[in-house]
Parts: C-alpha cells; sequence; structure tokens
C-alpha cells in the first residue's frame, strides 16, 4: 500500500481557487494511479479526477472539468488538484487515493483504489 497525506483545503470565497497537495510513501509512487475524491455531509464519496502513472491521461467528472486540473511529480512524489472558479457546491471533504491498476473507466470506482488519504476539507462560501 501506500501512505497518503493530504494538504491545502480551507476556506475560499465563490469564484476562488485552492490548490491541495498529496505526498505518498510507500509503493513505488511512479507505479500507482492516483485519483482525488471528494464527500459531502450526508452525500457518498464521488470521483473528481484521476491521473495515470506516466500523467499522461486524465479523468475528470464532469462537474469539474473546465475547472479543476490533477498533476502529478514522480520525483516528489506528489498529486495535485489545482481548483479553481470553486463553487458552493465543491464543498467537501477531499481524499487523494491510489490504485495499482485502472482505466478510464475503473479509475472512477472507489473500489479501484486500496489506499486512501485521511481528506482535507475544503469550504466554498457563497
Amino acid at each position: 500500500q501506500v501512505q497518503l497525506v493530504e494538504s491545502g483545503g480551507g476556506l475560499v470565497q465563490t469564484g476562488g481557487s485552492l490548490r491541495l497537495s498529496c505526498v505518498a510513501s510507500g509503493r513505488t509512487f511512479s507505479a500507482s494511479y492516483l485519483g482525488w475524491f471528494r464527500q459531502a455531509p450526508g452525500m457518498e464519496r464521488e470521483f473528481v479526477a484521476a491521473i495515470t502513472r506516466t500523467g499522461y491521461n486524465t479523468y475528470y467528472a464532469d462537474s469539474v472539468k473546465g475547472r479543476f486540473t490533477i498533476s502529478r511529480d514522480n520525483a516528489g512524489n506528489t498529486v495535485s488538484l489545482q481548483m479553481n472558479s470553486l463553487k458552493p457546491e465543491d464543498t467537501a471533504v477531499y481524499y487523494c487515493a491510489a490504485a495499482t491498476r485502472g482505466g478510464s473507466v475503473s479509475l472512477r470506482w472507489s473500489r479501484t483504489y486500496d489506499s486512501w488519504g485521511q481528506g482535507t476539507q475544503v469550504t466554498v462560501s457563497s
């Protein structure tokens, strides 16, 4: 497994930006597929974005496409989520996750991932 620690959450106004980071240790980072999920109060955890091992392919939920960007730095064992044009409905706890395998469909499923961070709170005020 991979140990994951998120940071960068906080309170921001509608239209603002935040950048989440997730540092990994353990299993070779470059061999992992990485994803970001979020969970709002009373809601199920939902897919936000994912990136393949080389970073060549990225996938996004329709709700964040064009506003969020996922990236990775294999040398620094870090995956990031740049969030722009934030909306109140983006308010949630954001989790990064790692998987040993995945594709364009399965990387959207939480069950694909075997390692999870503790989460970081993002609150967008209206």
